[in-house]
């Protein structure tokens, strides 16, 4: 239980706003430092075999300017791609999806460390337009990073790979959701958004995440 709390605890959230093409968004922001060499977290990162083992399986032409697309629907197109320090793709969900692009955009980016490690930075940004926004808040996306990077510190860690159905499922993983929403929870008040409205958002994420992990 601790080693799954520690990882939470490991990444400081916050969450901010950007530009999209489709116009004015919010960002869900993640940092955090892996004990791995930068070359390693690019690798993870990048490689199609090593993604499926803390992601998901991913195909399509994976260059700049290609497109990808993930098991379960996530897809997108690579926009940047700087070896071994940023990669920023557009992240979109369902066939519906592609009618709206410019609507959602993922950055990586990874800087060396002072101690072979890798500082790591993961910034999702989301047109404000999104309707689950008022609903779950931050935390609509921000419990799935968390649970995604946790996956990846396993695999940096010692090579595992994720088995997503009985990690989440575990009892220590439900109390990192419901820990990681509450977080989220926090990163939201902090912009000065009402209390009682990031109160039920959280309510809403933890009651989610739970209900797709019984």
């Amino acid at each position: 239980m601790k080693d799954v709390l520690d990882e939470l605890a490991a990444a400081r959230r916050e969450m901010g706003a950007s530009k999209l093409p489709a116009g004015d968004a919010y960002t869900i922001e993640l940092r955090r430092r892996y004990r791995a060499h930068i070359d390693d977290v690019w690798d993870a990162i990048t490689n199609p075999e090593r993604l499926a083992r803390w992601l998901k399986p991913v195909t399509g032409d994976l260059r700049l300017g290609g497109k990808y697309e993930l098991e379960g629907g996530e897809h997108g197109e690579i926009l940047a791609c700087e070896p071994p320090r940023l990669l920023t793709v557009s992240w979109l969900f369902g066939p519906e999806a592609d009618a709206w692009p410019g609507t959602s955009e993922v950055r990586v980016r990874l800087t060396p460390g002072p101690t072979d490690d890798t500082e790591f930075e993961l910034v999702h940004a989301a047109f404000v337009g999104e309707p689950l926004f008022p609903t779950y808040g931050p935390g609509a996306g921000g419990v799935g990073w968390d649970l995604l990077l946790l996956a990846l510190s396993r695999l940096l860690g010692g090579g595992e790979t994720a088995d997503h159905d009985a990690l989440e499922k575990s009892p220590e993983v439900r109390e990192f959701i419901r820990r990681s929403a509450a977080a989220w929870g926090e990163a939201h008040l902090a912009t000065g958004a009402e209390p009682s409205q990031v109160a039920a958002a959280v309510e809403a994420t933890t009651a989610f995440y739970a209900a797709n992990r019984e």
